[in-house]
């Protein structure tokens, strides 16, 4: 990894240290140039025409996005962000009273309010799986709360906080073995870890563009196995989604593009594909060893000083780190350093209410590395704490 090349090619690295990777990374030179490229072109000739010029560019963040994840392009669908994505997928299980979710501790509040939603609507049951002893989803304990009223497992792979990875791979063994659909939110490990669906066995995927893929705001995909594609029903549909066949008649597209609609960001869109092949040409394996190290280093030093309490659980854990100041407020945390030059963020018992209140905790303070993160940024990091406890 040529890591003065990259930090070169990530212009915000001349200005900030970022350490919010976890919120929204900084993009590298060639997806802003891609973004700002195209949006300048729509300014030029028109946005439906700048669209047709891009069909090649277009393609690309279909094929990019398929060899990040190993699947086929036809099970994909690019949309505006995560959440849309995870949306599409668990609106769309035709899932009806008396059927059961499953899902873990760690779940992100944005699924589990749709969760509930469902209940009350639906009918449906929501049971959460219980952490084994090292904070992570206890996969012996969810595969034996499998009946025959389970219809879905769905899990945060890399929560927002907490630091631990879900064990996502032996999840979906379990989901194999019972014959039962398995939605993966992979919002925080995408572009982090080396992801591949067959190898974890998800049957749909949803994810972002802008945290740790490096991509534009306002992008996201979903993956949905082309086995279980006529399973799910798109919650809305329109021209892009269906044909309407004859004025009493429509037909759903064939591929995962059904989830898609037809006003997108292009721009975005583009940007997205460039991301993915700059994470690509990096390699996943490369990245994730470093963010590993990066995480593993500052997480210790972080440990050892008095008066900080690191929050991070599960047997492995990835580059976000929670953490607390003694009698410090986080968003105190926060504008110290700012004011240094440092981009760190805090999360509340309201992203993830069943792990906060589990553990007592209202609110704690988030960072995120990245790759392109130098030592010496984190060393600045670790001086600025140091002072907010002196």
């Amino acid at each position: 990894m040529d890591l003065d090349r990259i930090r070169v090619e990530t212009p915000g690295t001349e200005r900030v240290i970022h350490l919010n990777n976890c919120g929204s990374a900084l993009m590298p030179q060639p997806v802003l140039d891609a973004v700002i490229g195209h949006l300048s072109l729509e300014a030029e000739i028109g946005g439906y025409e700048a669209e047709i010029t891009a069909a090649a560019e277009l393609n690309n963040t279909y094929q990019a996005i398929s060899r990040l994840i190993n699947c086929q392009v036809d099970e994909l669908a690019i949309v505006e962000n995560a959440t849309v994505a995870w949306d599409m997928a668990f609106y769309g299980l035709p899932l009806v009273r008396g059927d059961v979710v499953l899902t873990t501790v760690s779940e992100y509040a944005s699924n589990y309010i749709a969760y509930l939603q469902r209940a009350e609507r639906d009918g449906i049951e929501v049971r959460v799986a219980p952490n084994d002893e090292t904070g992570q989803i206890d996969v012996t304990a969810l595969e034996n709360m499998i009946d025959s009223n389970v219809k879905l497992i769905s899990i945060t792979h890399v929560p927002t906080n907490g630091g631990l990875i879900n064990p996502a791979v032996d999840i979906g063994n379990v989901a194999r073995r019972a014959g039962i659909p398995y939605l993966l939110d992979a919002c925080q490990s995408v572009g982090q870890l080396h992801l591949d669906v067959d190898v974890i066995g998800c049957d749909m995927l949803s994810a972002t563009g802008r945290k740790f893929l490096r991509g534009p705001r306002g992008t996201g995909f979903l993956y949905v196995r082309d086995t279980i594609l006529d399973y799910l029903q798109p919650p809305f549909l329109d021209l892009h989604s269906a044909r309407w066949k004859t004025s009493r008649s429509y037909e759903i597209v064939s591929n995962a593009r059904r989830f898609e609609n037809w006003e997108n960001y292009v721009a975005g869109k583009i940007g997205l594909g460039v991301a993915v092949d700059y994470a690509l040409g990096i390699g996943l394996s490369n990245i994730a060893q470093r963010i590993k190290d990066l995480a593993t280093n500052l997480r210790d030093c972080m440990a050892d000083l008095p008066g900080v309490m690191v929050h991070d659980l599960g047997e492995k854990k990835s580059g976000i780190i929670s953490f607390s100041v003694s009698n410090v407020e986080p968003q105190k945390v926060i504008e110290i350093m700012s004011s240094d030059g440092i981009n760190i963020s805090s999360t509340s018992v309201l992203s993830t209410r069943c792990d906060m209140e589990l553990r007592g905790i209202q609110e704690m303070n988030r960072i995120g590395i990245h790759y392109y993160n130098s030592e010496d940024e984190l060393d600045q990091f670790m001086d600025c704490l140091r002072s907010i406890l002196d």
